[in-house]
């Protein structure tokens, strides 16, 4: 099997994860790639399930290690990033690999593995919508909403970069055209 890579990106809050999860469900040769952070874990979230969660002096070890395909510093010691450990594993296990990543680390990897990668772009139909979608989700504070808010503003002006740009307005119809896209990357 062709080593193939499957990346979405989104500005938080945008049902990124919500169409990861769908994605996952219809295609079992498919493998999440589990990002590093140096944040803290948020509600249920565990490590190696969700993310590796590894400290921030940590993470910049690793970094001078060379260990990442791509990292970010996302705000003041966040940082995200996806492990070379990682990437092997899931290819060895011989998976296409999806990737739930930040905008920035969506160009990052879609660079980084060029043809072999689709990279999808997802995105509420308008700011307002997403700052309700982040208040809804009922696990940041009102700063961090905020600053989520003007990071996707910035964000937004990156959707040229990536492959196809899906607007989440209706779930089912992101569903499909997600399932769409996928579809036919993986059939080439």
């Amino acid at each position: 099997m062709k080593r193939k890579t499957v990346i979405f990106s989104a500005p938080s809050g945008s049902g990124k994860s919500t169409i990861v999860h769908h994605i996952l469900d219809l295609h079992p040769e498919m493998e999440f790639s589990v990002s590093a952070t140096s944040r803290a874990p948020r509600g249920t979230e565990q490590d190696g399930i969700d993310y590796y969660f590894i400290p921030p002096e940590e993470f910049r070890r690793r970094i001078e290690g060379g260990e990442f395909v791509e990292y970010e510093e996302v705000y003041r010691d966040r940082f995200y990033g996806t492990l070379k450990s990682e990437v092997e594993r899931i290819w060895n296990a011989g998976h296409v690999i999806i990737f739930d990543v930040d905008v920035k680390g969506g160009v990052n990897l879609k660079k980084y593995f060029g043809d072999a990668a689709l990279s999808v772009f997802i995105k509420a139909p308008s700011v307002e919508v997403l700052r309700e979608r982040l208040i809804g989700r009922a696990t940041d504070s009102p700063e961090a909403i905020a600053e989520r808010v003007a990071k996707a503003t910035e964000e937004l002006t990156y959707e040229d970069k990536f492959d196809y740009v899906l607007v989440n307005d209706d779930l089912a119809t992101a569903y499909a055209e997600a399932e769409r896209v996928v579809d036919e990357f993986l059939s080439k």
